[in-house]
């Protein structure tokens, strides 16, 4: 599909950014969303960013987004429980 030759045609990208957030503390988990066929149907990552700015620097050049690899994406609060 045209999707997944636009995530295939930008994907070592996207991880080589993804290494360099993991490496700043920026980037907590992603991974792929699964169906019961263990089909991909979508990703998610769980990111983290001291200021909304920072956060929206991000969105505008996240590669999976200025290539429309993602046509959604949610942006949620969350907090990681400290234990």
């Amino acid at each position: 599909t045209e999707a997944l030759e636009r995530r295939m045609g930008v994907r070592e990208l996207h991880l080589e950014r993804v290494r360099k957030l993991k490496q700043s503390g920026n980037h907590i988990l992603g991974g792929a969303i699964i169906d019961d066929q263990g089909m991909m149907i979508g990703s998610m990552m769980v990111m983290q960013f001291e200021t909304e700015e920072a956060l929206n620097e991000w969105l505008e050049n996240e590669v999976y987004i200025t290539a429309k690899v993602w046509d959604r994406v949610d942006v949620r609060p969350f907090r990681v429980a400290e234990l």
